[in-house]
């Protein structure tokens, strides 16, 4: 199932949306311009590597910053990094569907920090299930699992317009909104669980990052909004 667009319109201009995306095509073609022997080192150091918080020396084998705050900022510069156009595409395209709605109740500034916050999650997450992996953890999923556990707690009777391949047919169909997502956070749960028993099989995928973003999300939006609604009264 792809999501094509949801009925519910934005009050507002999603500037934090809109600036997010920027920054992650920014980084995206600074990743094209370099070497393909460099690209490697590329994701090494910025994106999260588990190993490089659980094996010092490992890390220093490879060149790595030595110590826990380089390592931990890896959770942050991890989120602007991507493996491919498919990867990028996929990730801002489902950042702009649902997360102009997102930003537009709960402000631009505590957007911006409920993203952060659901992308450092999900890398905790992922973190904590292959504690000993040297295989760098990049993308914005996780983040943007986060916006989407948001907007199915904000608008779970939303309408999604969604493509629906069934064989050699292509249809469009409306969907709301609890069962496209629900549907997506099941699945990353899913294999996620058979991760864990063949890590070898799944390696393209941070399919806890997206468990934790989502989960993440939800519970940030629990905490942020009953705060702004005080406030406002």
């Amino acid at each position: 199932m792809i999501p094509i667009r949801d009925n519910i319109p934005s009050r507002r201009t999603p500037i934090v949306v809109l600036l997010l995306i920027a920054a992650n095509v920014a980084v995206f073609f600074y990743e094209m311009s370099l070497p393909p022997g460099e690209v490697e080192g590329f994701f090494r150091a910025w994106g999260m590597v588990p190993r490089r918080l659980t094996d010092s020396e490992w890390a220093g084998q490879m060149g790595l910053p030595e110590g826990p705050a380089p390592a931990l900022a890896t959770f942050f510069t991890s989120m602007f990094i991507h493996g491919g156009w498919l990867h990028i595409i996929g990730n801002m395209w489902w950042l702009w569907l649902f997360g102009d709605n997102v930003e537009d109740r709960l402000g631009h500034l505590p957007f911006l920090a409920f993203y952060v916050l659901s992308g450092l999650a999900a890398g905790g997450l992922q973190f904590a299930m292959f504690r000993h992996s040297p295989i760098p953890t990049v993308g914005a999923s996780g983040a943007v699992a986060g916006v989407m556990g948001a907007y199915l707690l904000l608008y779970p009777k939303a309408s999604i317009l969604t493509l629906v391949p069934i064989f050699f047919i292509i249809t469009f169909v409306r969907i709301p909104a609890v069962i496209v997502l629900g549907f997506w956070f099941l699945i990353q749960l899913q294999y996620g669980m058979a991760a864990l028993g063949q890590p070898d099989a799944f390696v393209g995928v941070a399919f806890w990052a997206h468990v934790g973003g989502f989960l993440a999300g939800m519970l940030l939006l629990i905490l942020l909004l009953p705060r702004r609604n005080s406030s406002r009264r």
